[in-house]
């Protein structure tokens, strides 16, 4: 593993803000998830960053070096990004995964003259990248309380206010006859982990498993989709967007009482879009994710009686 972009911000993050929770609130990711990159970063460069107390997180003095050498590379970053973000050429659209990726970028194809799709399950990922200029847009999922801490010069429109996270199951598994499965009822299973878990994802999983009485045990971590074959082979189950249509040997089934809800965002850079061009880009996306939903058996009973106000 090597330091990343997102490592550098996360570290600059805690500098400015002092603690880790303050800045876990403007990076959009839970205290945890960053409490454990940051013992990542630690790892990688040998020594402790700060001094974690009742007064704050300070910096030590490698943490001091660390965190002059990381603005100076982020200050370049931004102007590089800037720059960039004002050329010519395909709006770079990024995307969580989701089922309706492929219709999504058909109805992009239609709205403008050029475009490129990159799809990444970490939320997080999306929202640095929108923020150094790496991508023009993108479609992103966020915990439904969560603020994605997105830098001045970056819009967003709400796509779904919320919409609850279902699981994917064995077909043959006896739960799998039911309407809904109950989260308490899973508690013996093998979990592959949800992508993005630095984003919070499995931080909200097992807070939602300990109030119905238990710890995951999360034996898989793959991208998103690879866990199919686990889950049709009887080895695991797995947390889904309710768009989700499973596969053979795969059935998707509602979380009873919703324990886990997420939010659908469209974000994008102020000067690289126009006022026109998000406008027919965020009919798009809504466009798709409704169609999607209105496919899916296990979901559109949902869709239809709730309906979401669009923003």
């Amino acid at each position: 593993m090597e330091l990343e972009i997102r490592h550098l911000r996360a570290i600059c993050a805690i500098g400015d803000a002092g603690s880790l929770s303050r800045a876990a609130t403007q990076l959009g990711i839970s205290q945890p998830s960053l409490t454990t990159l940051l013992q990542r970063v630690e790892r990688l460069v040998g020594g402790r960053l700060f001094d974690r107390g009742r007064a704050g997180a300070l910096p030590t003095a490698l943490g001091t070096q660390m965190l002059q050498r990381a603005r100076l590379l982020l200050v370049e970053l931004e102007a590089f990004g800037s720059d960039m973000a004002g050329r010519d050429g395909p709006v770079r659209l990024g995307s969580v995964h989701m089922e309706c990726v492929a219709p999504l970028y058909a109805r992009l194809e239609e709205v403008l003259d050029d475009v490129t799709l990159a799809v990444d399950p970490s939320s997080t990922g999306l929202a640095l990248a929108l923020a150094n200029g790496h991508l023009d847009a993108a479609v992103i999922a966020v915990d439904e309380e969560q603020d994605l801490g997105l830098p001045r010069g970056v819009a967003q429109r709400i796509v779904v206010p919320w919409v609850p996270v279902y699981i994917a199951l064995p077909a043959t598994h006896p739960l799998a006859a039911q309407p809904e499965v109950r989260l308490a009822d899973l508690a013996g299973e093998a979990w592959v982990g949800p992508p993005g878990a630095e984003d919070g994802s499995l931080t909200a999983l097992r807070a939602a498993c300990r109030a119905v009485g238990y710890v995951p045990r999360i034996r898989f971590e793959m991208p998103s989709g690879a866990g199919r074959q686990l889950i049709a082979a009887g080895k695991a189950v797995q947390l889904v967007e309710p768009t989700s249509q499973g596969g053979p040997g795969v059935a998707v089934r509602p979380l009873a009482g919703a324990p886990m809800r997420m939010r659908l965002v469209f974000a994008w850079r102020r000067e690289r879009l126009t006022w026109e061009q998000t406008n027919r880009v965020f009919a798009a996306i809504v466009d798709a994710y409704a169609a999607q939903a209105l496919a899916s058996p296990s979901f559109r009973p949902w869709w239809e009686a709730n309906q979401p106000v669009r923003a």
